[in-house]
């Protein structure tokens, strides 16, 4: 199927050039209000996937789309992002766009397309309802909403304690050492992402390996836990405690050390993704629900 005039598919083989790639994030930075300060970075973000992820961007004057299949199921299609230039909406452009994505989905083999992310490269767990639009566009595509997600927003201000020296004290004297990994491909990088894979899943292991930072707790050589924060940017996230070492306190120390980086990296606030435990950081570091994401999908006819 081919896309709809004026709309220009690119991907792995023929990648997006310097000049488009400019041109999406500023289409990004104008439509996607709520995420201005990292909207532009989103388009060549889901451009630098896992190894072997099937991926395209629809490139049109005045609007981008990303699309990509899962790599769980080869039958689940996924649309990660849709911007159109807020002098250009309302004429049609992101339904083309849509369009232009389900055809290609269709062409990988997908029988299913959904609005959510795809793991573990995404942009957003689904679509914020701030963006009341794009949800209008999916529900009048036939796009149905299965499944809701919520982000936390921890405060990053001085006002905001994140200090861990009493807790650092404490698990030394039990033989826990708590640390900053070096960068991707670091040697003790390595073997936060063999811990992280070990327990969870490729997809977090991927997200630790390119983390802009990771803090780790290890006792005699063993990694105990683990805490990443820029994997998606700005946001905090995957954390996890192997089963044996619970109670310890260690998500809390990791996740504070990571808050402290970002809080260090300029950053006002961070967002805590695809959030599970509310009780955890809203304890821990004062986070409050604040995102909340509505995940659609469609069997292609």
């Amino acid at each position: 199927m081919a896309p709809a005039v004026g709309v220009r598919l690119a991907g792995p083989a023929e990648p997006p050039s310097a000049r488009e790639l400019d041109a999406a994030g500023e289409v990004a930075r104008a439509a996607l209000t709520y995420d201005v300060d990292e909207a532009a970075d989103l388009v060549p973000r889901l451009t630098r996937p896992p190894e072997g992820r099937r991926w395209t961007a629809l490139l049109a004057d005045g609007g981008v789309a990303m699309a990509s299949m899962s790599a769980g199921d080869p039958a689940v299609g996924h649309i990660d992002l849709l911007a159109v230039q807020p002098d250009a909406q309302g004429r049609g452009l992101g339904r083309e766009l849509v369009r232009a994505a389900e055809g290609w989905l269709r062409e990988q083999g997908a029988a299913r397309a959904r609005f959510a992310g795809n793991p573990p490269c995404y942009a957003w767990p689904g679509i914020d309802v701030r963006y009341t639009a794009a949800a209008c566009l999916a529900e009048s595509l036939g796009y149905e909403r299965y499944h809701s997600a919520w982000n936390m927003t921890a405060d990053l201000g001085a006002g905001t304690d994140l200090s861990v020296t009493e807790d650092l004290r404490r698990l030394a004297e039990a033989g826990v050492g708590v640390r900053a990994a070096g960068p991707p491909g670091s040697e003790d990088r390595a073997r936060v992402v063999a811990f992280v894979r070990e327990h969870w899943n490729d997809n977090w292991a991927w997200e630790a390996a390119t983390a802009t930072g990771v803090h780790y707790a290890e006792r005699d050589g063993d990694v105990l836990a683990f805490a990443a924060w820029g994997a998606r940017p700005g946001w905090f996230g995957p954390t996890g405690t192997a089963p044996a070492a619970r109670k310890l306190g260690l998500g809390r120390v990791l996740l504070r050390r990571c808050l402290a980086d970002q809080r260090a990296a300029g950053q006002r606030t961070a967002q805590i993704g695809w959030v599970g435990p509310l009780r955890f950081y809203s304890r821990a570091v004062g986070a409050r629900a604040e995102r909340v994401f509505w995940l659609y999908g469609r069997e292609l006819a």
